[in-house]
């Protein structure tokens, strides 16, 4: 029975994200907001709200392994896992600009998510506590506050962006009553599904002698990955691969400074599930673009390559349940 609820929680966290993303989109446009910050930064939190329901559960919960997990599993899936299944098929441009803001914020994020989480000195666990939390929701916020600006001050060069932008949106038709309804039905159905989706996980992985930090990093961070999954894939095959790339820095970026932020507020999160180890492949997954914008692109091997790297470590979380 936990089964079929896991998979029946799975479609509502998609469908779920999905009305709110569209919902958002179309609210943002009514007020006239442009394509790169609805894609930088509303979709990219609207993906990033399975993790923040679940991470924010977990927190409540008490269950600090799933809290982090979630967020550490998911942006290593989202960078080796999603972008490198985006990238056999569809090789990912990478453009300088990048490699000048986003990449470089989501490293030095993922850094300082490592130097709060773990006392690398003795190896033991350190608290990410309130005053921690209360920091990376400010750089959450500064890094709204920027996209926003950086928006408006390409508005200003281009005096008929938002023009363009509006005429070419089918969202726009969306009276403004259905768009709220959309967020507030797709937030609904996210908490309901991702409340159901942790506690079934959970016990699915008690059941077979797993603990909550191996679940966590690998069952859940997958399943609340699928909307940047879709988004990415989506983006793909419409030959907009910069939107793919924006997708999933950006919700790196969401997934450490808006939801531990947040999670945080609730109960100090002590993790000694995850282990330096997990943190060291995260900083490795976000330097990953960096070192290959320098070719210009993400290319067909390049993404066999980051795929396989992917599995090795799922094989690695793997092996250290089987001893």
């Amino acid at each position: 029975m936990e089964y079929i609820i896991l998979i029946v929680a799975l479609v509502g966290i998609v469908f779920g994200a999905d009305f709110l993303v569209a919902g958002s989109v179309s609210v943002a446009r009514k007020f006239k907001v442009s394509d790169f910050v609805i894609g930088a930064a509303i979709v990219g939190v609207g993906t990033s709200m399975p993790e923040l329901v679940v991470s924010f559960i977990g927190a409540l919960n008490g269950n600090a392994d799933v809290a982090i997990g979630n967020v550490v599993g998911s942006n290593i899936f989202n960078v080796l896992g999603i972008l490198g299944v985006t990238a056999i098929f569809f090789p990912v441009a990478i453009d300088r600009k990048n490699m000048k803001f986003e990449i470089p914020l989501c490293i030095a994020a993922s850094i300082s998510l490592a130097v709060l989480a773990l006392n690398f000195f003795s190896g033991t666990p350190a608290s990410i506590s309130r005053i921690d939390g209360l920091v990376l929701l400010t750089c959450f916020i500064l890094f709204m506050w920027y996209s926003f600006y950086r928006d408006r001050k390409a508005a200003a060069l281009t005096a008929d962006l938002q023009q363009d932008t509006v005429q070419n949106s089918e969202e726009d038709n969306t009276p403004l009553w259905l768009a709220a309804v959309k967020v507030i039905g797709g937030l609904a159905i996210l908490i309901t599904s991702c409340d159901f989706f942790v506690d079934n996980a959970v016990l699915i992985a008690k059941s077979f002698g797993v603990n909550d930090a191996f679940i966590s990093l690998t069952l859940i961070a997958c399943g609340t990955s699928l909307p940047e999954l879709a988004a990415s894939v989506v983006a793909a095959i419409k030959k907009n691969t910069q939107m793919a790339l924006g997708n999933i820095v950006g919700s790196n970026i969401f997934n450490i400074t808006l939801i531990l932020g947040l999670s945080s507020q609730v109960m100090p999160l002590t993790s000694a599930g995850i282990t330096a180890v997990d943190y060291v492949v995260m900083i490795g997954a976000a330097i990953v673009p960096i070192l290959l914008g320098f070719t210009g692109k993400i290319n067909r091997l390049a993404g066999a390559a980051m795929f396989l790297c992917f599995a090795g470590y799922n094989w690695y979380l793997l092996s250290t349940q089987i001893a």
